[in-house]
């Protein structure tokens, strides 16, 4: 069999090109629900998200925080802008990242839901001010209180860059896990609340 006739045959590109793919050919977009489902599979930290100022108090449920850099140490975060804290979050130039843990599942749905209004929602858990004067969850796992230094806006989303000021640990080495659109609670072997750690592998 010829080359052009085997290529024809066999999906082969005869410059040697993979099957299939033309060469300067854009893939197909992947549609909105495709992209969900594929990060569902991406397991992330449940955190609640903080400020207060000029734009007052207000406060929601995320898991768009990532690390970006330790010099300076800086977090990035992604908030949709239909989102109604968005406007705050921008406004007052302050952000607390409070990292939960299993005991505060209630707190995330509280936050994540649309009937409290703030004050109500902030009256489910208690609440102190470090450096910026977001409120901090007392009992967070860690809370990262930063200040924005730079915001751009990417498809339907603000992406913050928020420098940290101060943090605040608790004892606790746990947290809460958001994956396959479930919470999972994680903490080191051994070592649940209220479990010693027996010292076994």
């Amino acid at each position: 069999m010829g080359k052009a006739a085997r290529a024809e045959a066999t999906g082969e590109k005869q410059d040697g090109a993979k099957a299939g793919v033309r060469s300067g050919a854009v893939a197909p977009a992947i549609g909105t629900k495709t992209f969900r489902s594929g990060m569902s599979r991406l397991g992330a930290a449940v955190t609640v998200l903080t400020t207060d100022g000029p734009a007052g108090r207000f406060g929601m449920t995320a898991t768009a925080v990532t690390s970006v850099t330790d010099t300076p140490p800086t977090l990035l975060v992604c908030i949709n802008r239909d989102n109604f804290s968005h406007d705050r979050f921008r406004d007052n130039g302050v952000l607390c990242v409070n990292v939960l843990a299993d005991r505060h599942r209630a707190l995330s749905e509280t936050f994540a839901g649309r009937g409290k209004d703030s004050d109500s929602r902030f009256a489910t858990a208690e609440w102190e001010r470090i450096a910026t004067g977001a409120p901090v969850l007392a009992d967070a796992v860690v809370a990262f209180d930063t200040r924005i230094v730079e915001a751009t806006e990417v498809g339907t989303h603000s992406v913050f860059f928020c420098e940290v000021e101060d943090m605040r640990f608790t004892g606790t080495a746990e947290s809460l896990i958001y994956f396959d659109r479930t919470f999972h609670p994680i903490a080191p072997r051994g070592t649940w609340p209220g479990k010693p750690d027996d010292g076994k592998a």
